[in-house]
């Protein structure tokens, strides 16, 4: 009875939930700006940017497998140089100063990954959770001592970006870049992640010793993606630096690395729509917390995420979506691993 139950189950068309989700988020974010008053426009655009910043993670963690807690390296690194790039060569365009920021996390991931992932040895997962944190936290610490980049004070008092003679004064103009840029980084996400390469990464993830033995260089796989993290946070952090007018050592810190974990746990890891829904929420509930509860906020905040993550591991997008479409199809139609199968082995 099991058997034919299981069976009938599988062959029931499955329901997509998250295109939909994505379209509701998509169009309440075009809109939204005719609606808001300008504290809720400021408010979204940083929440865009840090869900830029938490794709980053996602992408490494919940598809390559790799624990990151050096994502606010690339982020901040990128703020830095590019906030560097406005003040002393007086250059201010977005069409250099966000490629340079994307180019700077490249760079910088490049040189952390042939450190903690590319070596002789396989890495294991608390190596490279602890190398990504270590270099986090020593640029941080190089960052505070150093006065040609402000030291403690960091740099203040940013320049506008332009584009051509306009400038895109923080509000509805940097409000739908912002947005621009997450919707154009989520796509091709969306579009790697469920290609042959999402594939191989999810074989990677499951059974990283069998992918190994069909001819994959893991590690090399690995790295590439630890590198297209590393330009994703590295466009985020340039935004962001001129988005606040200012980046200082935080911006750094193993701290913000932390909270972008937090993100797309409670938002539901592996799903890249999880990531934006964890920075949005957790943005949120931290303002009106902070409102009501000056002292007392992260004492609540902590409590309700680690509610969340206990009893439901999935996260806010598991009360919504299945682990099979958590985890997808690949290939034809009828390849497609059964309904019941997919959801005794979530990723």
């Amino acid at each position: 009875m099991s058997q034919s139950t299981d069976l009938s189950a599988s062959s029931l068309p499955l329901r997509k939930v998250i295109p939909w989700l994505e379209l509701a988020i998509l169009g309440a974010s075009l809109i939204l700006p005719a609606f808001a008053d300008d504290f809720w426009t400021l408010f979204l655009t940083r929440v865009f940017i840090l869900g830029l910043l938490a794709l980053s993670f996602d992408l490494v963690w919940g598809y390559a497998g790799i624990l990151s807690f050096g994502q606010a390296l690339f982020f901040g690194m990128a703020g830095y140089c590019t906030a560097l790039i406005a003040t002393k060569l007086d250059i201010t365009s977005v069409l250099v100063l966000l490629p340079a920021a994307g180019l700077v996390g490249l760079i910088v991931s490049l040189i952390l990954a042939f450190i903690v992932i590319l070596g002789r040895r396989v890495p294991t997962t608390v190596f490279v959770a602890l190398g990504t944190l270590t270099g986090s936290y020593v640029v941080e610490r190089l960052a505070r001592g150093w006065s040609y980049v402000g030291g403690q004070n960091g740099i203040p008092s940013l320049p506008r970006l332009t584009l051509g003679s306009h400038e895109i004064a923080e509000g509805v103009w940097f409000y739908y870049m912002a947005l621009g840029m997450l919707v154009g980084v989520y796509v091709v996400l969306k579009f790697l992640t469920r290609s042959q390469l999402g594939l191989v990464l999810a074989g990677i993830r499951q059974h990283e010793t069998r992918i190994t033995f069909f001819g994959y260089r893991v590690q090399h796989v690995k790295g590439i993606i630890f590198a297209l993290a590393g330009i994703i946070a590295g466009l985020a952090g340039g935004m962001y630096a001129f988005h606040e007018g200012y980046v200082g050592p935080g911006q750094l810190s193993p701290v913000l690395s932390t909270q972008v974990v937090l993100y797309v746990l409670f938002g539901g890891v592996g799903t890249l729509i999880g990531a934006v829904v964890g920075a949005g929420v957790i943005e949120y509930l931290s303002f009106m917390l902070s409102e009501q509860y000056q002292r007392l906020w992260p004492i609540f905040l902590g409590l309700l995420l680690l509610v969340i993550i206990m009893f439901r591991p999935t996260g806010l997008i598991g009360f919504l979506v299945s682990s099979r479409e958590r985890i997808g199809s690949f290939g034809r139609p009828g390849d497609a691993a059964p309904a019941h199968e997919a959801d005794k082995n979530p990723p």
